[in-house]
């Protein structure tokens, strides 16, 4: 199997944290998104995005360690990124 099949595979990971977010196709949106994660040490387990329309970015995370609030903290984090116009956190 691919690498790329055996990522598409992998189940979700239980506890999970999961954000959507959504925000202007701008190329310093995914790296200031990234950094909230980065800086606490963290690596999400899924990661994807795509550009719907030329003009529209989807970011979609799945991150597990993050306690509620941390994830209400960075939710609200990422809100204030220039460019981000939405995130929703599951």
């Amino acid at each position: 199997m691919s690498s790329l099949a055996a990522a598409v595979a992998v189940p979700e990971v239980a506890g999970a944290t999961k954000f959507s977010v959504q925000a202007g196709a701008e190329p310093g949106v995914m790296p200031r998104v990234l950094e909230l994660f980065a800086k606490r040490g963290l690596v999400p387990e899924r990661w994807n995005s795509c550009v719907v329309r030329a003009a529209r970015l989807t970011i979609d995370i799945e991150i597990a360690g993050l306690d509620r609030d941390t994830a209400e903290y960075v939710a609200n984090c990422m809100r204030q990124i220039v460019g981000v116009d939405l995130v929703l956190t599951a």
